[in-house]
Formats: structure tokens, sequence, C-alpha cells
């Protein structure tokens, strides 16, 4: 602590220097010095992390230039040495090396998404450019499928029962042990539930060199550009991970704060982007282990400073864990309405609202059906009632497709809904067969505009050509002309949303038929 101290003094630096701030955590300092920010690696030994000697922490500091320079190549800049004693350090300087800093440029710390969700300033456009860089950024990422341990049911379960020897011998609080215990042994039955997914995902090329430590903390905004940093490059055991894991603490983060709301929202976004469903299998198992992962970094900093906040903090997080090892009731909804109608738009805040899974024909159509190699031809053909993506074969597939993941989405305990016009019987009956076998309710959202009201909305659309939906006016036609109302048996499960009417949205999350989501 000599030499943090001592680093306190602008003269220990090789450029101007008026100010500087410190900050700490458990494993490291950050000394904040206007233009520059310099991070030095505490001298600690953890189950998770080894910094004992100095060549060590030389070697994670080359690791973490390297490892973070994936997302934040500005901001990562050089390894640099601090010489001379630890009365009268300078960093960069000649000599023998005493300690070693990452070098990297200084941010506005108020724009870090921690502080930004503080001012109540994170927006849904934030949440969805992070969920799209995420999805790039695992989509892009190295994957590992060979015979490394990385990512096997064994390793994962490893580090999610590692996170008990910490916080066992730090607790006296005869709930809290109690909590702690109970959630040991349900993840010791989340782990028989779920290693046969976790090893198929292993050979499916899921596990990726990933971020390891993405929460909100670790991520800022840059120019207006969501940036994460400061990754997990101390112990690859925790970076090669299933992707799944990663988007968890996203989530358990946004959740713990009260934004549940945009929870949903990342998860739906990302999920749409990237066609992961099936992974989300493992969603309750990796938030359980995230706020675990909280719970016993509170309690480490517990520990060192004895703040009675810190104890707090991880008996919030220790509740949260508890609360995610529960199953909840769950609901299958689908939509119904022809295009134009809003049902899309509606759909999106439902889910959000809710905290429900959105699936989207749009978008699963295009995964399913489209070639990249025929864009032009296809763009064409979509154009056409009955051609190019819209066959009825193609209209079938996609139908069997959504049901598949819906089911495969109940089974591990979410309500999903299905964003479809669901304009013919069949289609309906589907996903109400769907619904009896697997004993949940069922609903259908009736999303309804005054004919020319739905021409205007498709024109529009078809001009900005920004929307997953390529229907055009000939489609609404065909819609109007071919669609099958409801039966005397489905009349039972419909909710009319007007989307014309004034606070449509709020009068429909109101309607105590959809409380049983919640």
């Amino acid at each position: 602590m000599n030499l943090i101290q001592a680093l306190l003094n602008p003269a220990a630096y090789p450029h101007p220097v008026t100010h500087i701030e410190l900050i700490e955590t458990h494993i490291s300092w950050v000394l904040l010095t206007g233009h520059y920010a310099y991070k030095i690696k505490k001298n600690v030994q953890f189950d998770f992390l080894d910094f004992s000697t100095l060549d060590k922490r030389h070697f994670y500091c080359q690791e973490e230039l390297r490892f973070n320079s994936r997302f934040a190549p500005n901001l990562y800049l050089q390894v640099v040495p601090i010489t001379g004693t630890a009365q009268h350090p300078q960093i960069n300087g000649s000599g023998e090396a005493i300690e070693y800093a990452v070098q990297m440029q200084q941010f506005d710390g108020s724009l870090l998404l921690s502080h930004v969700a503080d001012r109540g300033e994170l927006s849904p456009a934030i949440i969805d450019q992070l969920a799209e860089l995420t999805a790039e950024f695992h989509c892009n990422a190295a994957s590992d499928t060979s015979n490394s341990h990385f990512g096997t049911p064994q390793e994962t379960h490893h580090w999610f029962q590692g996170n008990f020897a910490h916080i066992r011998p730090l607790i006296n609080n005869e709930k809290f042990i109690q909590q702690i215990l109970q959630l040991e042994r349900w993840g010791e039955q989340a782990l028989l539930k779920n290693q046969h997914l976790m090893q198929l995902r292993k050979q499916q090329g899921f596990i990726r060199e990933c971020h390891g430590d993405l929460h909100l903390g670790n991520i800022t905004l840059i120019d207006g550009k969501v940036t994460p940093f400061d990754g997990i490059e101390f112990n690859p055991g925790l970076h090669w991970i299933d992707v799944i894991s990663e988007i968890a603490f996203v989530v358990m983060d946004l959740q713990q704060r009260g934004f549940n709301q945009l929870a949903y929202r990342f998860l739906n976004r990302y999920s749409s982007a990237s066609g992961d469903y099936e992974g989300l299998a493992l969603l309750p198992y990796f938030l359980v282990y995230r706020a675990l992962v909280r719970c016993k970094v509170a309690l480490l900093r517990w520990e060192q400073h004895q703040n009675p906040q810190d104890l707090q903090e991880a008996e919030s997080y220790a509740s949260l864990a508890e609360n995610y090892s529960q199953p909840k009731p769950n609901q299958l909804l689908i939509t119904h309405g022809y295009s134009g109608s809003g049902k899309s738009t509606f759909s999106a805040q439902i889910a959000e609202n809710l905290g429900i899974i959105h699936l989207r024909s749009d978008i699963e159509r295009k995964r399913l059906i489209y070639k990249p190699e025929q864009d032009q031809l296809q763009k064409n053909a979509s154009n056409e009632v009955n051609q190019g993506l819209y066959t009825p074969d193609n209209v079938l597939l996609v139908y069997r497709r959504l049901a598949e993941l819906a089911s495969a989405l109940l089974d591990s305990g979410f309500s999903v809904l299905i964003d479809a016009a669901f304009l013919q019987a069949r289609q309906r009956e589907l996903f109400a067969e769907l619904a009896v076998g697997k004993q949940v309710d069922f609903l259908i959202l009736d999303f309804w505009a005054p004919e020319q009201e739905l021409k205007q909305r498709v024109s529009k659309r078809q001009q900005s050509g920004n929307d997953a939906s390529e229907a055009t006016l000939a489609v609404l036609e065909h819609q109007l002309k071919t669609a099958q109302g409801f039966s005397a048996t489905e009349q039972d499960k419909v909710i009319l949303i007007d989307t014309c009417a004034k606070d449509a949205l709020n009068k429909l999350l109101q309607c105590n038929r959809l409380f049983r989501t919640r």
C-alpha cells in the first residue's frame, strides 16, 4: 500500500498531472490521472486468480491488454513498468520494474452504465445497442469444441460451487446460512437436470472466449457507443464460457437494480439477434450463479473493509439467487392480426412488461428460410402473395419451428409470446394443442385497426425499409380476403386490442387475464 500512496504524487508520472483519484477493488487499484488511468494488480491469491508474484502480475497485465482490446481497442494502450522504489516510484521509468500497470485512456466515469442506471437515464436505445453488440461479439468470438475442460458440465459447476467456499466462512446469520445451503442443494439438482444440454452446447460451439464479467459497472458510453471493458483476463475458465452465462450477468444486474423491463428487453433483443433460444434452458442456472458471484464479491469487500453496506448487498444478491431458483407459473400467448395491425410493436412491449420470451415469425422466417446468395430474388418474390418466403410450405415450416421453440421454452419454465399473423384456424390450433399438452394457460391477443389505417401503416413501413416484415399491400389484401374467424371455443381465449385507442397498452396490461404471467 506504500507504493499506492506514493503514486498519489503527480511527480511519479511522465506526463502532466494536476489531480489523482484512487479506485480500489478486491483485486486491483486504479489511479485516475486525468488523461490516463493506470490499473495495478494487488498481490493477492484466491481460488479463481493468482497475482502472488511480480512475474504473474506482469503476465496478466499483458493478457489484460490483449483480452480487453477486443472490446475497447482505443481504451487499452500499453503495459508500463513502475520503477524506482515503493517510496519514490516512477511510472514507465528506467531501471528494474518493481511493479507493472495497464495504461488506459481515461474516460468519463459518470458514463458507466451503472451510474447511468443510478441516475435513471438507462434508455431502451442503450439496451438495444448493448444487446446487438453482445450478440455480434459472441457470433465472432473464438469457440471451443475441443476436449478441453472449458465449458464442460464439471468445469461450469466447479465455478458455481466455488462461490460457496468463499461465502460460507464469512456469514453467521442463520437465515443467510440456510439460504446458501438451500442454493447449494438446488445447484446440484440443476446440474443433473442440465448436464446433457451443457455437454451438447460444448459440442455445438457455444463455449466462446467471452468477456466473463459483463455487468453494468464494466460497460461505459464512449462517444455515445456502448463499450464493455475490464473483462476477466486472469482465468481462462471464467471467460471460456457458455454465451448464456455471459448474458445472464447483464439480465441479473438489471433485475437487481429494479430494471426488470429493460432486462427482458435485453434478453429478447439478444435472443432475436442470436437465435439461441435453446440455450435459454440454462438461464435460471446461470442467473443463480451470477447472483452468487456478486454475493461473494460483496462479502470479500466486506471482509477487507467491514462496511455494513457490503454485507447488506451480499444478502440482497443471495435473496435474488433464491428467487431465481424458484419455479414460476408460465403461459403461452399468441397474437392475431393483419399486417400493419401493430402486433409486433405491442408484443415487444408486452413481453418486456410481463417478463415473457418474445418470438417473432418475421425474424424466424428469415433465419429458417432466407439465403443471402438469393437476396434480390427473394426480395422480389416476397412482394408476391404465396411466393418466396411466403409459399404455403414455407409458412407451415415457420409455424412448426415457432411451435418447436415455444415447446422447449415452456419446458424450461418461461412464458412465451408468439408474434405472428395467425389468420388461419389450423395455425392457432397448433398452439392451442401445445398449451393443452404442456398444461399451461393459453391466450390469443387480437390486434385490430381499421382497414384504411392498416394500409397506411403497411405503406409507411415499406417506404422506411427498416422493419423485419416484408408484407406488402398485396399481401394485406390477400389476408383480408382469406383470414378465418375465431371459433366459439377460441372466442373465450381472445383479448381484443384496438391499437388506435389511447393508452391501449396500459389497458391491456391491466387485464386480469394477463396477471398470471407476472
